[in-house]
């Protein structure tokens, strides 16, 4: 069975902060924690039952039939986790091919004009269904893109067939969106009451997307519940040491943390990354800045600063032990890019020997390296690492202090917002 694995750097031991895990640890596991009333993502992966994910399965079959686009519609743990799975395990340039067949797209995730007129005129003239992902209903941006897409539906469609096109991912009772869904009878899943938005990636709200994007959720859950009954069960797992580790640079001046990889697939995972901790950790003035960076593409940009800038900066390195596909760097005769050294051998073998070069380079400038192994990008590995990141996540925040699972921050541009666009009660 794959196994993700961790290689942790050499950091002194201090007893405060193994204290710290281990009361964070106790807080997930018994469910006491601040904001203990969304910690159901803790136990999710070994909750969730067979007949669940076949129904999600099913309903993904069903809905894209006969379909070019489904348009997903949401914003922050709405749609991030689904984007960064979608991403990881698809060809880098699907949606250039001219298969036939129905292809995922997202919406709802910002307000930009341009964006949203070439989303409307790209549907003007094709098949399309709306899977549209909000506990509220009414967050702006998602609000928005629902509200002219739904639009469109209408002007294209009658009322049963709209019903046939859209699906609804929200409350179990309350809400605009509920509210509608019920009206219109359209299809409905849950967003349980006790998982926040960015833990969400393995309830509905993930699933969902990811099946309609043709991949295997029971592999998902099962390498997530594989890696859940480990953490849970284990005082010094690599969860907690992760957080010891990340809290201990922190409170000796390393104040960034950056995400590495070598796999331009995983670029959608470092922003779902960027949420999980940003979100988590970013309060009362405390918190690691989470960043992120693709090798080798960044090393020709931001490659100097992290080599002999400010000593700011700890590394998170996801490392790929085996691709996907592999190619071979053919023999010129000529040689005249002088490159008949490499030839004959492996584009993995390269790119690996970039990552060890690299690795050497900024453990010799003194810059802390945890390294993440990964066998290969898969269904199973990628529920690993979902779970593992989030339980990581929750025991980090406790240890600094501060709730993992609310957002105050988020709601003073939304007053600022509301404000100028004259919002009533605003």
């Amino acid at each position: 069975m794959q196994k993700v694995t961790i290689d942790f750097p050499k950091i002194e031991q201090d007893n405060k902060l193994v204290t710290l895990a281990n009361t964070a640890y106790k807080k997930i596991i018994t469910k006491t924690g601040e904001g203990s009333n969304f910690l159901g993502w803790v136990d999710l992966p070994l909750k969730t039952e067979k007949n669940s994910l076949k129904e999600i399965q099913n309903t993904a079959t069903d809905f894209k039939k006969n379909k070019d686009f489904i348009v997903v519609v949401g914003i922050g743990g709405s749609y991030l986790g689904a984007k960064a799975i979608i991403d990881a395990l698809s060809d880098n340039f699907s949606n250039l091919k001219q298969e036939k067949t129905t292809k995922i797209i997202f919406a709802g995730q910002n307000l930009n004009p341009d964006y949203l007129s070439d989303l409307i005129n790209l549907l003007k003239n094709k098949s399309f269904g709306i899977v549209v992902i909000s506990k509220s209903g009414t967050t702006t941006e998602p609000a928005i893109a629902f509200r002219l897409l739904y639009n469109l539906l209408k002007q294209k469609y009658n009322k049963i067939e709209i019903k046939n096109r859209i699906i609804a991912i929200t409350d179990k009772e309350k809400g605009s969106l509920r509210e509608l869904a019920n009206q219109e009878n359209f299809k409905t899943f849950i967003i349980p009451d006790d998982i926040g938005g960015r833990f969400s990636v393995l309830t509905p709200v993930g699933l969902l997307p990811i099946s309609l994007a043709g991949f295997d959720i029971f592999k998902i859950i099962d390498g997530a519940k594989n890696i859940a009954t480990e953490l849970l069960n284990n005082t010094q797992s690599a969860a907690v040491k992760y957080a010891q580790i990340r809290n201990y640079l922190y409170n000796n001046g390393k104040t960034v943390e950056i995400l590495v990889n070598y796999n331009p697939k995983l670029n959608s995972f470092a922003e779902w990354w960027k949420q999980l901790f940003g979100e988590s950790e970013g309060k009362n003035q405390k918190g690691i800045f989470p960043a992120s960076v693709i090798f080798t593409t960044d090393l020709h940009s931001l490659g100097q600063y992290i080599q002999d800038g400010k000593k700011q900066i700890f590394e998170t390195i996801i490392s790929i032990e085996k691709p996907n596909n592999d190619i071979t760097i053919p023999k010129n005769k000529k040689d005249s890019d002088n490159l008949n050294y490499l030839s004959e051998k492996k584009i993995s073998y390269i790119n690996k020997m970039a990552e060890l070069g690299t690795y050497t380079a900024h453990k010799n400038g003194e810059i802390p390296i945890i390294k993440i192994n990964i066998p290969q990008i898969n269904e199973y590995n990628i529920g690993q690492l979902i779970y593992f990141f989030e339980f990581s996540c929750a025991i980090s925040a406790y240890m600094l202090g501060v709730n993992p699972f609310n957002q105050p921050g988020v709601e003073e541009y939304k007053k600022n917002m509301f404000k100028l666009l004259n919002k009533p009660g605003f």
